[in-house]
């Protein structure tokens, strides 16, 4: 058995509570009885009534109130499995992890943001395969296309600034391998997110953006930074900031020459981020999908659970009903 929703079942304390509550309320009704007349006198007093039915009643609506939290809580057992077939684009998102992507001037930090608006991406996608490409002074392919945005999710938490030893911001490795991910299919339904502040210490990125363009693949970048720069925090939880040979602070700018080139010459579009807001969204709705031709992407199959929430629910009606008609006292025959 699986649950949709486990938040709930920490009501489940709410049970042991119930029984103390009336636990207590029987013992303090007893005492108080039995301080007005003895058990055989009240026995002929109220004949009629029957401590065992009250028992029972306090039962059924404790076991009733555990059957609505389980209900609540959405339990799943059985499952059937399911075709599913989607028409969608091919996205990778190629994100800048270098340590000039820790500078503040986009708060909290430039890469904790780009993380966040990825994150916000990926719940508004539908139907594309993403794909996530991390580079600083290399690249590597951290999730290959999938259908499963809840993995790339996944994939995405986990980069960080000490995730790639090599220094520096490779952008031409990082779209040569953002080509790989897209495999050797011939179609107008690729685009490379580029999320930099494109420091790029390499000389052939355009030469790597050339190549993408050969391939079909438009590249929609977008330059997170100050124009005026600023300095990189040192990761060691000392503060201070990083500084050169010479002992001068570091200011990393944002290169938006390089950025728009890569964008033009692609047929892609260039995007500056300076308050945080990427317009992801609009790059993506505005962008991706009205200028990318949408292709059958393969079918997968999806294993669909049952739900079985309406079985407690309905049981629980059931003994809040039962509770309802039981009477708390009983027929005396008459002599």
């Amino acid at each position: 058995m699986q649950f949709e929703n486990l938040n709930y079942l920490y009501a489940l304390w709410l049970i042991p509570g119930l029984i103390f509550f009336y636990a207590f309320a029987f013992k303090a009704k007893d005492q108080a009885l039995g301080a007005f007349c003895s058990p055989k006198m009240l026995a002929r007093l109220t004949p009629q009534v029957s401590r065992a039915r009250q028992k029972v009643k306090a039962a059924l609506i404790i076991f009733a109130i555990l059957m609505l939290i389980i209900a609540l809580a959405g339990p799943k057992w059985g499952f059937h499995w399911e075709d599913v077939q989607r028409r969608g684009v091919d996205v990778v998102i190629a994100l800048d992890v270098s340590r000039s992507m820790l500078a503040e001037d986009v708060k909290p930090s430039r890469l904790e943001r780009a993380k966040r608006e990825i994150f916000d991406l990926l719940s508004a996608m539908e139907g594309d395969r993403v794909g996530l490409v991390a580079f600083a002074g290399t690249s590597f392919v951290q999730c290959p296309l999938t259908l499963d945005y809840n993995a790339a999710g996944m994939f995405l938490d986990y980069l960080d600034t000490d995730l790639i030893p090599v220094p520096g911001t490779n952008l031409g490795h990082a779209i040569r391998n953002a080509i790989k991910v897209f495999g050797e299919e011939r179609t107008k339904s690729k685009a490379l997110i580029l999320i930099t502040d494109g420091e790029s210490h390499e000389a052939d990125t355009l030469e790597a953006a050339q190549e993408a363009q050969k391939e079909g693949i438009r590249i929609f970048a977008i330059g997170i930074g100050q124009e005026g720069g600023a300095p990189i925090p040192v990761k060691d939880g000392l503060g201070g900031f990083r500084k050169d040979k010479s002992g001068d602070m570091i200011i990393t700018r944002l290169d938006e020459a390089t950025l728009q080139k890569i964008a033009l010459l692609t047929g892609g579009s260039y995007v500056r981020s300076v308050t945080g807001n990427m317009d992801l969204d609009q790059i993506y709705f505005k962008g991706i999908k009205k200028t990318l031709e949408e292709k059958e992407l393969k079918g997968t199959r999806i294993k669909r659970r049952h739900e079985r929430f309406y079985l407690f629910a309905l049981l629980a009606f059931v003994l809040l009903v039962w509770e309802a008609l039981l009477p708390e006292t009983k027929k005396v025959k008459k002599l």
